[in-house]
């Protein structure tokens, strides 16, 4: 049986453009001559519909384009995924289900067992788990189906009492079939490969994996759907941060003909195999454990390769999808800016990225110099806008107020929201997006303004720590000097007073990334992080200023998320929490 596996990139709620892109490559799977043709989790709807679940007209929807598209199944079975209605009174009134249509009618569905509602999964909001698990037949074959999560639950400590495919397997099916919506994180392909391949040494089946691509506002998908056959050996490996299609015939991924040719499970092609342990709840968060590994693992050249790739893609997707064509950013002369600035252009083009300049007076000649330098290299628009009299003019307002109060923080951010201001203004004035250059070691620790350098509609780096920026400017210089060397080695500062530096009110970065990244992607308390020979007076004072500055994060707009644990959407946290505070 020739199996193709279609990776494609869906857009939340339309309907339209997903249903056609499904059937378009029905035509092509048939013109290859599949016999079967897998498609990613809720493609019909596209992943993660979230609210939209709850309104009725948005399922009828859902199977509005089912119908559809089963006239396309005459001669050709196609696996889609959408929400399925269950039918039973008790428990929730969707299932998140894999449909296999063929001969123009379902064939067959299977329902997703595992909800996860972790980090950004919600699933088990809206969806009721699987009451029963079944083969499905095709074509002289047994297929077991599943979705995402239920291949994840293996190893010593299990996230969820029970896994599927140990149900499925007493059926004796001849192959699995997954349909994932597997986000991106710079640690999680690794992991994909590795669960995979455990799951298809301990069922003895050649396992197929069909994974969304594209962003959804802070999401990034990667794809890499692949097949394996029943020795663990990867048969066949799609792109990455691309849409892609591929076929395999039986000989390629057969029991029979794949244990002749493949003795041995293939080693993972990033690290060593993890063990059996490594499968269990530990798996969703980072695995770095020693603190002297940790800047290394973060400016790895494979993880900043990929961080590149997802925030290429999460730029152009959120601008496509939102129907926006052109960005618009502040540029100070400084590593964050000039890092975004850089990838905005590479994924919107570089005419249709425009950087604004906005020296005070206590901005250095070199600041603006080198941020005018940066966009020439680039050949983006830019203008100059000196924000004195603006500044000057809010102070003049504020003096019957202020009085003669000494110069302090709050004169500071006023600099930082006049350049709000006029950021917004220019985006309101031409329809752009603008975007925010905070990185996550800023947003973590508050070091940022409200309504100043915190404005924006998407955030770039607010999921990448400032020693992984540093990596970035280098990565983007791989091949030629774009960001000059004179903002990569300068020493970082706001230019908010004369003579600023961020080590005025920060740790230097790679002790704060350090300890950030121990606390907010391993989750370790306190007195976990100081027994790994960090100084307690640091740590404290690191982890006080991450917790009270929810307030700030809670205002902040979307961030493209790269790791295991990003600020937004997957990880909730009190505002008004005492903890650490």
């Amino acid at each position: 049986m020739k199996i193709a596996l279609a990776q494609q990139n869906y857009h939340i709620g339309n309907f339209e453009d997903n249903t056609w892109k499904i059937i378009g490559a029905i035509q092509y799977a048939k013109s290859r001559g599949a016999d079967l043709v897998v498609f990613s989790e809720l493609s019909i709807c596209g992943y993660a519909p979230r609210d939209f679940l709850e309104f009725n007209d948005f399922i009828n929807e859902c199977y509005r384009a089912l119908d559809i598209i089963k006239e396309h199944t005459d001669d050709i079975g196609v696996i889609v995924g959408s929400p399925q209605r269950n039918p039973e009174i008790a428990g929730k009134d969707l299932f998140n289900a894999a449909w296999l249509l063929y001969e123009k009618k379902v064939h067959g569905v299977a329902q997703k067992t595992l909800l996860p509602n972790y980090d950004v999964f919600d699933e088990y909001r809206y969806f009721e788990p699987a009451y029963q698990h079944a083969v499905i037949p095709f074509k002289g074959k047994k297929i077991a189906l599943m979705i995402c999560e239920d291949m994840w639950n293996l190893g010593d400590n299990p996230l969820y009492r029970m896994a599927p495919m140990d149900e499925l397997v007493k059926q004796q099916p001849d192959l699995i079939i997954n349909i994932s919506a597997s986000p991106f994180d710079y640690d999680h392909d690794v992991d994909r490969i590795e669960i995979i391949r455990a799951n298809v040494l301990k069922y003895k089946l050649p396992l197929f994996f069909c994974n969304a691509v594209g962003s959804q506002t802070e999401i990034v998908f990667d794809g890499g759907s692949l097949v394996m056959n029943a020795q663990g050996k990867v048969v066949k490996e799609m792109k990455y941060f691309e849409e892609d299609f591929a076929i395999v015939d039986e000989p390629e991924y057969s029991s029979q003909q794949s244990a002749a040719r493949s003795p041995e499970p293939e080693p993972a092609t990033h690290h060593s195999p993890l063990t059996t342990h490594d499968f269990d709840k530990e798996m969703r968060v980072s695995k770095v454990s020693d603190p002297e590994q940790i800047i290394d693992y973060l400016t790895a050249e494979k993880n900043i390769r990929e961080i590149h790739q997802a925030l290429i893609l999460g730029i152009r997707d959120y601008f496509r999808k939102m129907g926006f064509s052109k960005a618009i950013l502040g540029s100070s002369g400084g590593i964050d800016s000039a890092v975004t600035l850089a990838l905005a252009c590479e994924a919107l083009g570089k005419e249709n990225v425009r950087a604004i300049l906005m020296p005070s007076q206590y901005s250095t000649g070199h600041s603006v110099s080198d941020a005018e330098q940066l966009s020439k290299t680039l050949g983006n628009p830019y203008d100059i806008l000196p924000i004195k009299d603006v500044y000057d003019a809010f102070l003049t307002t504020l003096k019957p107020v202020f009085k003669d109060l000494p110069f302090s923080l709050a004169e500071e951010n006023i600099q930082s929201r006049t350049r709000g201001n006029l950021l917004m203004a220019i985006a309101n004035k031409f329809g752009y997006i603008l975007l925010n250059t905070s990185n996550k070691s800023e947003l973590a620790t508050g070091y940022g303004t409200l309504y100043g350098d915190m404005a924006g509609g998407l955030s770039v780096l607010g999921d990448v720590y400032k020693m992984q920026v540093y990596a970035l400017a280098r990565y983007i210089n791989r091949n030629g000097m774009v960001i000059p060397e004179s903002i990569i080695y300068k020493a970082p500062s706001a230019e908010l007073r004369p003579d600023q530096k961020d080590s005025d009110s920060l740790p230097e970065y790679h002790l704060l990334d350090k300890v950030l990244y121990q606390y907010i992607e391993r989750r370790q308390g306190p007195k976990e992080i100081i027994a790994k020979g960090i100084d307690e007076a640091l740590v404290s004072r690191i982890l006080k200023m991450v917790n009270t500055n929810e307030y700030k994060r809670n205002q902040f707009c979307p961030i493209i998320r790269v790791s295991c644990k990003a600020f937004g959407v997957g990880r909730r946290v009190p505002i008004v929490g005492k903890y650490l505070s």
